[in-house]
C-alpha cells in the first residue's frame, strides 16, 4: 500500500516557479530592465499628491547615489542607514549594500546606542532622517571616526544624488563594474531581540536572495500588488519581505506615514498586501468586530459571542465583506503576519472576510523566514511549513515532542559579528540553534511554544511556557497585554507563576456600561479573568499572583514585549 505523503511533502510539488538571483545588483538591473516603466514606488509629494517612481528611475537613483559614494571613497566600507520608512531609505540601503556593507540602524534607539553601533561596525558614512543624524551630531565627540560623512535625507540627499548623476553621465561608471560576491558579509544588523543585549548579525546577499525566492515559491506576488510598508525597514522581516521581495517580483511599494495614519493611508494608496505583527492585526480585528456589533441588527448579536459575522445570512455577509474591504482601501487581499504568534481565531475571522492571513516564523539570523503558511496549505494555529530549500527539526525533544527548533539552509547567517565563540555555540554542524522552543506535527507544521530562556521550571521538573499562559490572558478583551514570569518566594524554593497585566481600560469601561472604573473594580474584573484562565490550565500552570500595570510594557520595534529590563520588575500591586 502506497504511503500517504505529508502536507510538507505535497507542498514541494506545488512551489511557484522562480528565477534565480544571488545578489542585489543583478536583481536591481534585472528588475530595472524587465519592469522598466512599471511603478516601483508610490510616494506623496510635498503637496500630498501621490506620484509614481518607475523601476527604471529607482535603478538609476541607486546607481547615481552609489556612484557618488564610490567617488567619496566608500567602496567596500561600512555605510549606515537610519530613519523612518521612505523611498530615500530604500535607495540608500540598496546603494550601500552594493557599494559596501550596509548597517541598518533602528531609528528609535537612543543616540548612545546609534553611536555605539556606528563605532562597533566602523561606519564611515551615515544616511538618514535629519532628526536622527542631529542627535548623533550633538554627541559627535563620542563618534570614533572623526571623518564620518553625514547625508541628511531632507537637506543633502538630493544634491548628493545629482552629483552622482553628473559623474555617471560624464563617464564615471565604476558602479556598473562592481562584482558582488554573494557569499561575503554585505548586511550587518544589530538585533536586540526580546531576551537580551544587541548582537551583530552578518548576512550575505545570497542569504537574503535565497529567502526572497523561497518566499515567492509559496506566496505568489502579483505584478499588480501594492505592498503597504508599516513595520520598520531596518528589521529584516520588513526589509526582505516588504521591500526586496516586491522589487524582485515587479510589484509596487508605498510607505505608511506613521501608525496613526494607517487607516487614512490605506484609503489613499489602496494596498493589496500588508506585512504586520499580531498586535496590529488584532487591533484592526477589534475595530471591525466593534463596528459590526454597533451597526448590525440586534437579532444577529448573540450573548457570549464576540464576533457576530458567522451568524449572518449570506447576503449580509457579502455586504459586510465589501464594507470591511472598503475601510481597508478596497484592494487588500493578504496579510502576512510575523514576529510573534497570531491568535488563530483572528486569522480565521479575517479569512472568512475574504482576507487571506498567512502567518510564519522567522529570525534575523535566518534572513528571516524559516516557516510559513502558504497559498496552498494553511493551518491557523501553526507557524506553517518549511519554506523551499530550508529544513527544520526539533533538537532533544521532551515527551511532548517539544524541544529547541534548529534550522539549516542557504538563509542561515554567516555568523555573529566579531564573536566566533557565540557563532560556534549557535551554528553546530550547519544547524542554527534558534533558542526558540517548538514542536512539529505529523504533516510538518511547526508550532512555537516559547523561548528556551523564558521557560519556567517548577520544583518537580515541570516546564511552563509563559507564552502559553499569556495567550489565554491576552485572548480576553479586558486585557491589553501581559507578561508571565516565574517567581520564587524567600521562604520557599518552589517557582510560582506570576503575571503582570496591563488592562484594556476602554473595554472595561464598555463592560461597566460607560462608567470610569475604580482600582478595585479593575482588580476584581482582572481577578475573574485570571480565575477563568486557571480553569483552562493544569494546576502546576496556574497563575498564583498578578500585578496590574498602569502603563504599557516596553517593546521591541516589532512590538514584542521585551523579556528583559524594566518589564521584568514585579512591583507590588
Amino acid at each position: 500500500m502506497k504511503e500517504e505523503l505529508t502536507v510538507a511533502e505535497k507542498l514541494k510539488k506545488k512551489y511557484h516557479k522562480t528565477e534565480e538571483v544571488t545578489n542585489f545588483k543583478d536583481m536591481l538591473y534585472r528588475s530595472g530592465s524587465i519592469y522598466r516603466s512599471r511603478t516601483a514606488f508610490k510616494l506623496k509629494d510635498e503637496n500630498g499628491n501621490i506620484k509614481s517612481i518607475t523601476y527604471e528611475e529607482f535603478k538609476n537613483d541607486v546607481i547615481y547615489l552609489g556612484t557618488n559614494l564610490i567617488k567619496k571613497g566608500f567602496l567596500n566600507k561600512r555605510i549606515a542607514v537610519i530613519g523612518k520608512n521612505s523611498y530615500k531609505w530604500c535607495v540608500s540601503y540598496m546603494a550601500a549594500t552594493i557599494v559596501g556593507i550596509v548597517v541598518p540602524i533602528d531609528k528609535e534607539l537612543h543616540s548612545d546606542d546609534v553611536i555605539n553601533f556606528m563605532n562597533v561596525s566602523q561606519t564611515v558614512c551615515i544616511l538618514g532622517d535629519k532628526k536622527n543624524l542631529d542627535t548623533v551630531l550633538e554627541n559627535i565627540s563620542k563618534v570614533e571616526n572623526p571623518d564620518t560623512f553625514f547625508i541628511s535625507f531632507e537637506e543633502k540627499f538630493d544634491s548628493f544624488l545629482e552629483e552622482g548623476k553628473k559623474l555617471y553621465q560624464a563617464g564615471f561608471t565604476d558602479f556598473d563594474n562592481i562584482k558582488v560576491d554573494p557569499d561575503e558579509m554585505r548586511i550587518l544588523l544589530f538585533t536586540s531581540g526580546t531576551t537580551g543585549t544587541a548582537k551583530g548579525v552578518c548576512l550575505s546577499q545570497r542569504n537574503i536572495c535565497s529567502n526572497l525566492l523561497s518566499t515567492y515559491g509559496i506566496v505568489k506576488v502579483k505584478r499588480s500588488d501594492l505592498f503597504f510598508s508599516v513595520l520598520p525597514l531596518h528589521h529584516t522581516y520588513e526589509c526582505t519581505l516588504g521591500f526586496l521581495l516586491p522589487i524582485y517580483s515587479g510589484a509596487s511599494i508605498c510607505h505608511c506615514e506613521g501608525l496613526r495614519y494607517i487607516v487614512s493611508n490605506m484609503q489613499e494608496f489602496h494596498p493589496s498586501v500588508i506585512l504586520c505583527v499580531p498586535l496590529l492585526l488584532e487591533k484592526m480585528h477589534k475595530n471591525i468586530v466593534k463596528n459590526m456589533n454597533k451597526s448590525l441588527p440586534k437579532k444577529y448579536i448573540k450573548e457570549g459571542e464576540e464576533n457576530p459575522y458567522n451568524n449572518l445570512p449570506f447576503y449580509l455577509k457579502k455586504i459586510v465583506k465589501t464594507k470591511v474591504k472598503n475601510t481597508l482601501g478596497g484592494r487588500l487581499r493578504v496579510f502576512i503576519v510575523g514576529a510573534a504568534a497570531a491568535n488563530p481565531t483572528v486569522v480565521s475571522d479575517f479569512r472568512a472576510l475574504g482576507l487571506n492571513t498567512l502567518q510564519g516564523y522567522g529570525l534575523t539570523e535566518c534572513s528571516p523566514l524559516v516557516a510559513g503558511n502558504t497559498d496552498f496549505f494553511q493551518k491557523d494555529d501553526s507557524a506553517g511549513l518549511p519554506i523551499p530549500n530550508v529544513e527544520y527539526k526539533i533538537d532533544n525533544p521532551n515527551d511532548e515532542g517539544i524541544g529547541e527548533i534548529i534550522v539549516k539552509g542557504p538563509n542561515v547567517m554567516l555568523g555573529y559579528y566579531e564573536d566566533e565563540k557565540k557563532t560556534k555555540e549557535t551554528i553546530v554542524d550547519g544547524w542554527f540553534h534558534t533558542g526558540d522552543l517548538g514542536r512539529i506535527d505529523k504533516d510538518g507544521y511547526l508550532y512555537i511554544t516559547g523561548r528556551c530562556k523564558s521557560v519556567i521550571v517548577t520544583k518537580n521538573g515541570k516546564n511552563i511556557y509563559p507564552e502559553e499562559v499569556e495567550y489565554y490572558l491576552n485572548d480576553n478583551p479586558l486585557i491589553s497585554e501581559s507578561l508571565v514570569l516565574g517567581i520564587q518566594k524567600e521562604d520557599d524554593d518552589e517557582t510560582y507563576v506570576n503575571a503582570q497585566i496591563y488592562p484594556n481600560i476602554e473595554a472595561i469601561k464598555e463592560y461597566l456600561k460607560g462608567s470610569v472604573p475604580t482600582k478595585e473594580e479593575i482588580r476584581k474584573l482582572i481577578s475573574d479573568v485570571v480565575s477563568s484562565v486557571n480553569k483552562k490550565l493544569p494546576n502546576y500552570k496556574h497563575i498564583k499572583n498578578f500585578v496590574i500595570r498602569d502603563k504599557e510594557f516596553e517593546k521591541t520595534t516589532t512590538q514584542k514585549v521585551k523579556r528583559y529590563g524594566n518589564n521584568m520588575k514585579m512591583d507590588k500591586d
